[in-house]
């Protein structure tokens, strides 16, 4: 017995949608999702990442721009992908998004931070047209393979990692709000000790402390022996100084008793014939 043509109808309609659902899973796939495993990968090619949250009206809004974008990805050449904050805190600071959303453009490692209008056909003319040439790209200090942005990745995972401790401590533990501040405070203290022991140990390694060696009492240093015979020489200059002085008014007074020996001597002279007559 043949079906009828209203039995049909829904059979066509049911094979219609297994063979649509497929489809558009394929067209989802379009858009590549980056995590904290797999970012390097946008260091190579080109890229347009789009940052943002579930929670977010205006991201939820642009979500089929993004998606219509997406189709285009083969013919232009560029790699169209996401990354939600919410799972991936690390990204979020390495990118330092305070917006939602948040398009970053990536061409062989040169990020720029995208801040025109978020429609499809915007979106194909900043690829198709280059336009992202004419912004400037980010610092390479502030680039996300830096050290200092490595280092924010870092922190806000922290972040986050502390933030699951302490609804553990409260919802799982039933510990009161301030037990789990006076856990988090107690850690805090003992790590800041214990990395201040391990700076001390370095430091003591690599700088360590010049003692000073006890010198021998026979053999004082060149310096002591120099400094103490200053005053020697200073007392021998003037011992000199003193008899050069004595021996100066020694000279002119034998000078004064000379110049006046012939003087005496011509006045005895004088007188002796004088006297001689006197006596006789």
């Amino acid at each position: 017995m043949a079906p009828s043509g209203s039995s049909a109808v829904p059979l066509a309609v049911l094979v219609l949608l297994l063979w649509g659902a497929p489809w558009t899973h394929g067209r989802r796939s379009n858009v590549r999702v980056i995590t904290d495993e797999n970012w390097r990968e946008l260091l190579e090619g080109d890229w347009m990442i789009e940052f943002y949250a579930p929670w977010c009206p205006a991201c939820q809004n642009l979500q089929p721009e993004w998606e219509s974008f997406a189709e285009w990805g083969e013919d232009l050449e560029v790699n169209v992908a996401k990354v939600d904050v919410t799972e991936q805190p690390g990204l979020s600071g390495r990118f330092i998004i305070t917006a939602l959303p948040t398009i970053y453009h990536c061409k062989d490692g040169e990020f720029r931070r995208y801040q025109g209008p978020r429609t499809k056909k915007d979106f194909i003319n900043f690829i198709s047209d280059k336009e992202w040439k004419s912004i400037e790209p980010v610092s390479s200090w502030f680039g996300p393979g830096s050290v200092l942005m490595s280092s924010m990745s870092a922190l806000f995972q922290l972040s986050m990692w502390i933030r699951a401790c302490h609804n553990y401590f409260i919802e799982d533990l039933g510990l009161p709000v301030w037990g789990s501040y006076t856990v988090f405070a107690l850690a805090t203290l003992f790590s800041g000790l214990l990395l201040g022991l391990c700076m001390i140990f370095v430091a003591d390694c690599l700088c360590p402390s010049k003692r000073r060696r006890p010198q021998p009492y026979p053999y004082p240093s060149k310096q002591l022996l120099s400094e103490s015979a200053q005053p020697l020489k200073k007392v021998e200059e003037e011992q000199e100084a003193d008899e050069e002085d004595v021996s100066e008014e020694e000279a002119e007074r034998k000078e004064g008793t000379n110049k006046d020996f012939p003087q005496n001597a011509i006045r005895q002279r004088s007188l002796g014939p004088s006297l001689a007559t006197d006596k006789s």
